[in-house]
């Protein structure tokens, strides 16, 4: 069985060189700035990493910049820090072809440079799609400025993985603080607030429209969802009691452009629910290395061990990504067609 894992981190230290230029308070980063294992693995493309993934069972990592990329920079340092990350991810990449794939960092904090940088890396780098820190600085994903990316993703055929970020501070403020340092860091951040986060920017984008302007985007979240799918129903039920008006249900929206990894939580009861909700041909693997522990063989042990068929533990270790790069390769023969 052949395992591909979608949330799979990287570094470099220009990017680490800009987060640390911001104003503090700005935004919080996860590792990079110094001589720790965690910072020492991010900032490694090579001999350890690949070694890693052969302990795990896993045969190909899609690398992308860690959290929180590239989107809480100010505008034109975004576009310089992401494309210098992209083509170092490029470069790796070419070193190691069958081990290797890339989401490139996407610089959102400029609306009009974001659609062509992914569409660089897509066309001229060969990534297989982007990777979005949830919202802009203090913006939503739904905001109407970035329509001309979700645009330019559907029409390229690539997904867009929206993966967490810490809160804005006032959120922070009101509910992740004043239980001491540790606690309040874990609840804002991977303990609770950034699945909590991420899950609101993907309703946003929902409510707000983006699926219904760009029915054909598609948006791949980790950690089982990020909490939508566990109250899917509910949001629902009260969204039609309260006369909300939507193209489609949200069981659609799901089912129809969104896909799910699972961020390295070994967790067969979350599988058996995204499973139930979304169906077995939208959930895909993730190690979320190098901050989740999936050592041993763990990560392919957890699909082999799943109560499914063998169809469906070969879709999710790697078939379903391959249907979703399949949309590249079909986007671009329409292209092409019409160009003809």
């Amino acid at each position: 069985m052949r395992i591909v894992a979608l949330e799979e981190h990287f570094v470099i230290p220009e990017v680490v060189k800009a987060w640390q230029a911001l104003p503090p308070g700005r935004m919080t980063f996860t590792g990079g700035a110094g001589d720790d294992p965690l910072s020492r693995r991010l900032l490694e493309i090579g001999d350890e990493r690949l070694a890693a993934m052969d302990d795990q069972g896993v045969d190909v990592q899609v690398l992308s910049l860690t959290s929180p990329g590239v989107q809480s920079l100010d505008a034109a340092d975004s576009v310089a820090v992401a494309r210098d990350a992209n083509d170092a991810l490029a470069e790796a990449i070419a070193k190691y072809p069958d081990r290797f794939q890339g989401f490139a960092s996407v610089p959102t904090p400029d609306p009009e440079a974001a659609p062509a940088e992914l569409e660089r890396a897509v066309t001229q780098l060969g990534f297989a799609g982007g990777l979005i820190n949830g919202r802009t600085g203090t913006t939503n994903a739904d905001a109407r400025e970035f329509d001309d990316l979700y645009a330019t993703a559907a029409r390229l055929g690539v997904p867009l993985y929206f993966h967490p970020q810490t809160p804005v501070a006032g959120v922070r403020e009101a509910y992740y603080s004043g239980l001491g340092d540790n606690v309040d860091y874990l609840l804002a951040n991977a303990g609770i607030g950034w699945h909590y986060e991420t899950g609101m920017q993907i309703l946003r984008m929902i409510f707000g429209g983006v699926f219904d302007r760009n029915p054909d985007l598609q948006v791949v979240t980790g950690h089982w969802g990020e909490v939508v799918l566990f109250f899917l129903e509910r949001t629902q039920q009260l969204a039609t009691g309260l006369g909300v008006k939507l193209d489609r249900t949200l069981e659609e929206y799901a089912r129809q452009n969104l896909w799910v990894t699972g961020s390295g939580l070994l967790s067969q009861r979350y599988l058996r629910w995204s499973t139930e909700v979304l169906g077995v041909d939208r959930i895909m693997s993730a190690v979320d290395y190098p901050y989740v522990d999936n050592s041993g063989g763990a990560a392919r042990r957890f699909i082999e061990d799943a109560p499914l068929s063998l169809d469906d533990k070969e879709a999710i270790g790697s078939g379903n990504w391959q249907r979703l790069l399949a949309r590249r390769t079909s986007a671009a023969q329409s292209a092409e067609s019409r160009a003809q």
